[in-house]
C-alpha cells in the first residue's frame, strides 16, 4: 500500500475477511437502516465522499472497495462481475447485515443489478447511476461499440497494465468522461490514480476488463439476461452526456424492470457522483427514505 485511505470527518475505516480476502470498508453514521455504497472504475469507496456525510444522519452508510480496488485485497483472479457480487455478499454476511440499501455506479452498479437480480429479498431498495443494466441488447450497443475503444487499451497485455501504472491514463479517464470537469482537482485525482497505481490494482484493473469482454459480454450476446426480471424497486439517475454509456441502450427496460424509474440529468457525464454531488444526494435522500 502507498497510503492509508483519506480521511473525512464523521467516516471511520475497517477491515472484513470474507472469501479469504480482506475487505475495507469506509463507515458513517449508524443504526438498522444500512445503505451500502459500490463504486465504479477507476475509483474507490472515495468516490461517496459527498454522498456519505450527507445520508450518515439517518442511516448506516457503508462505502466498500471491491476486490482489487481502494484498499481491499487484489488477488490474481475472481473478477468475473457474479463473483464480485457474491463476494459483496460475503461482507455482509460476515458483518451480520441481511438486507440493504443499495447505491452503486458504473461497475458497481452493475454488480447491484446482479445482486438485486439474484437476491431480490436482500436488497430493499436500488440507487443505480450511470451505466446500463445486464439485459441491454446487443443491437442497442453495437452502433455505439467505438466508443468502448478505452476498455481495449484498459485490457491490452503489458499496455493495460502500464497505462494503469502510469497515472496519466487514470486521470484522462476521470477528466474525459466527466462534463463537469472544474470538479476535478489534482488532489482527488491523485487519490485514485495514485490507488491503482500499485502493481496488483494495476492487473486489477486489466482483470476487470478482460473478463467482461472476453466471457461476460459473449455470454450477454447470447442471452444470458434476457429473461431477467428485477422486481427491486430502483431509480436510475443517469448523466445524458456520458459519452460511453448512451442514455438510448436503456430502451426496454420496463419489460424488465417495471420498478424501475429513470431520470436522466442534463449536462452531466458519466461520472455524475463527482459532477453533480448535490443532485445525488438529494435523489437518495429521498429515495433511499
Amino acid at each position: 500500500m502507498v497510503s492509508q485511505p483519506p480521511e473525512i470527518e464523521g467516516v471511520t475505516h475497517h477491515w472484513v475477511e470474507a472469501r479469504g480476502l480482506r475487505f475495507h470498508y469506509a463507515e458513517a453514521g449508524s443504526g438498522e437502516d444500512v445503505v451500502l455504497c459500490l463504486h465504479g472504475w477507476p475509483q474507490h469507496w472515495y468516490e461517496w465522499r459527498h454522498l456519505m456525510p450527507a445520508l450518515a444522519g439517518r442511516h448506516r452508510v457503508l462505502a466498500l472497495d471491491l476486490r482489487g480496488f481502494g484498499w481491499s485485497d487484489a488477488p490474481d483472479e475472481g473478477y468475473e462481475k457474479e463473483n464480485m457480487a457474491d463476494d459483496v455478499f460475503a461482507v455482509l454476511d460476515a458483518l451480520g447485515i441481511e438486507r440493504v440499501k443499495l447505491v452503486g455506479h458504473d461497475w458497481g452498479g452493475w454488480i447491484g443489478f446482479l445482486m438485486a437480480l439474484r437476491k431480490p429479498e436482500r436488497v430493499d431498495r436500488f440507487l443505480v447511476l450511470n451505466i446500463v443494466p445486464p439485459w441491454v441488447r446487443t443491437r442497442a450497443v453495437v452502433g455505439h461499440a467505438w466508443r468502448f475503444f478505452y476498455q481495449q487499451l484498459a485490457l491490452a497485455p503489458i499496455l493495460g497494465y502500464r497505462l494503469h501504472r502510469g497515472g496519466q491514463f487514470i486521470r484522462k479517464v476521470l477528466v474525459g468522461g466527466s462534463t463537469v470537469k472544474s470538479v476535478w482537482s489534482e488532489e482527488e485525482l491523485a487519490v485514485f490514480a495514485d490507488n491503482l497505481a500499485e502493481p496488483a490494482r494495476s492487473m486489477a484493473g486489466v482483470h476487470m476488463y478482460r473478463t467482461f469482454n472476453w466471457r461476460e459480454a459473449p455470454a450477454m450476446a447470447k442471452g444470458r439476461y434476457a429473461k431477467a426480471h428485477l422486481e427491486v424497486p430502483t431509480l436510475m439517475v443517469f448523466g445524458e452526456d456520458d459519452f460511453v454509456l448512451r442514455p438510448s441502450m436503456l430502451a426496454g427496460y420496463q419489460r424488465h424492470a417495471p420498478q424501475m424509474r429513470v431520470e436522466l440529468v442534463p449536462d452531466t457525464g458519466h461520472f455524475i457522483v463527482d459532477e453533480r454531488p448535490e443532485l445525488v444526494a438529494e435523489r437518495a435522500q429521498e429515495f433511499l427514505a
